[in-house]
C-alpha cells in the first residue's frame, strides 16, 4: 500500500502514513479518528485564505497593469519619463509640475 498523499510505500495495516501523518484509505474505511479534529475546518480555511489571496494578487496585478500603461509626464527639467501620479522626477528628483 503507498500513502495517497506523499507516495510513501506503507504497512498494509497502517491507518496513517509514517511519513506524512495522511490518513490512508484503511483509516478512512475503519472510522479511525483523526487526531486533529480542526483537521477540515482548518483545510477549509486555509482555502479561503489561498482563494482571498490570490484574488488580491490579480487585483494588485491589474492596477500594477495599469499605472504602466497609464499617460507619462515628462520631466521639464531633464526630459525624464514618469508615469502618472508621480510627484517627483524618478530621474532628476524635481517636483513634477
Amino acid at each position: 500500500m503507498f500513502c495517497s498523499h506523499c507516495g510513501e510505500e506503507l504497512p498494509e495495516e497502517a491507518y496513517f502514513c509514517l511519513k506524512c501523518g495522511a490518513m490512508t484509505s484503511k483509516g478512512v474505511e475503519a472510522g479511525v479518528p483523526s487526531p486533529w479534529k480542526w483537521d477540515k475546518e482548518v483545510e477549509k480555511t486555509l482555502s479561503t485564505v489561498a482563494k482571498e489571496l490570490e484574488q488580491t494578487f490579480d487585483h494588485v496585478r491589474e492596477n500594477i497593469q495599469k499605472a504602466i500603461k497609464g499617460k507619462t509626464i515628462i520631466c521639464p527639467h531633464c526630459g525624464g519619463k514618469n508615469l502618472s501620479g508621480g510627484k517627483f522626477c524618478y530621474r532628476c528628483g524635481k517636483e513634477l509640475s
